[in-house]
């Protein structure tokens, strides 16, 4: 359902203690520079614990806005701005923060949850990234529900960084004391370079996007993983996990119903977004603060008469390679940017079919109680890529959601493939809430 939603009011708040001066020129890695000048988007939803009990919205307002003020002081770049695609002057000018009301019931997004709907719920446009790093937005909804998006430069930051940032703040606002602060030592790690003749606006779009929601349950994961494992030699090697089959599954689904392999010219990759934070020797923090991922790139040999059975052993080799020495190399970063720039070009003439997979499954996005409790559902708006995919939890069982971003014609041809949707089920509160 479409979703009005009124902005209330605007604010900034700003750190509870000046950035010290040594901190206040903050450079961007080379990670950085090279990921997409885009805004990283979650949405958390809540609802009172007790039926019949109602949220004091002013004081929940309030407490978000202070705690949002003194975990500023930890993550200083959060409040400054970018300056180019070269650093971030952290001088504290602030978080834009916006109280929205929603002119629904909380259950009506939650329940049949549209991810170009759910961008009304955060406070900037994902695409149109200026010099903010940080955005919050406050969301009231009619029944009494209450919805916080955020929105982090990706300039500056990967997922697993928003939701570190998300947790910590969820801390303060319940009145624990930060132990461990962030790392912030990625301009350290992969030394700022000069990438010109790289675009990191590559292969972002609006035209002609849509993005959905699938959710696979528990059980035809597992449907999936046996029928994955069947040429794996299991005493050699582990099952496929849930993102390996389902990566194997959306992949196979989508070339077949889109009639990839009757275009024998075009090169056809799969790319998952990999967390390098554990591949370092030692590994570093999880609480090290920047982009910190680089993708596995998966080439497919175009074969109509099979279902992607060595998919999930491709896959794992590639990710596989992503280890310390991959990581040593990356540091020096020349070889790395070569690779991207001949990439984009292949890119850019049509000669390449990529989709992308990015899995937050795992992380902690359901332990993030302000003091309210954890969130009933968090959702994610649509980003503008095409053939992407994003995996998350969802809530009631060990199930997946899957947002599937494609051209407008090729998820029609993907909702009409019996098999796909056979496995996958629309959102639903018996789903989701549960």
């Amino acid at each position: 359902m479409e979703i009005a939603v009124e902005i209330t009011s605007r604010e900034t708040v700003k750190p509870s203690s000046p950035t010290p001066d040594h901190l206040r020129h903050y450079r961007l890695s080379f990670l950085d520079q090279i990921s997409p000048p885009v805004y990283n988007p979650l949405v958390l939803f809540y609802t009172p614990q007790n039926e019949g009990d109602q949220f004091n919205i002013d004081g929940i307002s309030s407490k978000l806005k202070t705690s949002l003020s003194c975990i500023l002081t930890h993550f200083y770049p959060l409040a400054g701005r970018l300056k180019g695609n070269v650093s971030v002057e952290c001088d504290d000018e602030g978080v834009p923060y916006f109280e929205a009301a929603v002119k629904c019931r909380l259950s009506d997004v939650t329940e049949n949850p549209d991810p170009r709907e759910l961008r009304k719920l955060v406070p900037f446009v994902l695409d149109a990234i200026d010099e903010t790093t940080l955005g919050v937005q406050f969301n009231r909804f009619d029944c009494g529900g209450i919805a916080v998006g955020i929105c982090m430069s990706h300039k500056i930051s990967d997922a697993l960084s928003v939701v570190t940032f998300i947790k910590m703040w969820a801390a303060i606002s319940r009145g624990e004391e930060i132990v461990m602060p962030p790392k912030f030592v990625s301009a350290e790690l992969f030394p700022p370079m000069n990438i010109s003749g790289y675009e990191p606006s590559t292969g972002i779009t609006r035209h002609n996007i849509v993005s959905k929601i699938f959710i696979f349950k528990a059980d035809k994961i597992e449907t999936l993983k046996a029928r994955y494992s069947k040429e794996m030699d299991l005493n050699q090697n582990r099952p496929p996990s849930r993102v390996e089959a389902l990566s194997t599954f959306i992949w196979s689904r989508f070339a077949l119903s889109t009639r990839v392999y009757s275009e024998p010219s075009k090169k056809c990759i799969v790319l998952h977004a990999v967390n390098l934070r554990t591949k370092f020797d030692p590994p570093l923090p999880q609480l090290s603060f920047g982009n910190f991922y680089r993708v596995a790139v998966t080439s497919l040999q175009l074969d109509s008469g099979k279902e992607c059975y060595g998919l999930v052993a491709k896959m794992r080799e590639t990710v596989a390679r992503i280890d310390k020495g991959y990581v040593e190399k990356l540091r020096d970063g020349k070889e790395h940017l070569d690779f991207i720039k001949r990439s984009a070009e292949v890119y850019l003439k049509g000669e390449l079919l990529a989709m992308n997979f990015t899995s937050l499954c795992r992380f902690p996005v359901y332990e993030s109680d302000f003091g309210w409790g954890n969130p009933t559902w968090v959702g994610s708006p649509a980003l503008t890529f095409q053939n992407l995919v994003v995996f998350m939890d969802n809530k009631s069982d060990n199930g997946v959601e899957a947002y599937i971003s494609l051209r407008v014609e090729d998820m029609a041809a993907l909702e009409s493939d019996e098999e796909f949707m056979e496995f996958v089920t629309s959102p639903g509160k018996k789903h989701i809430s549960e």
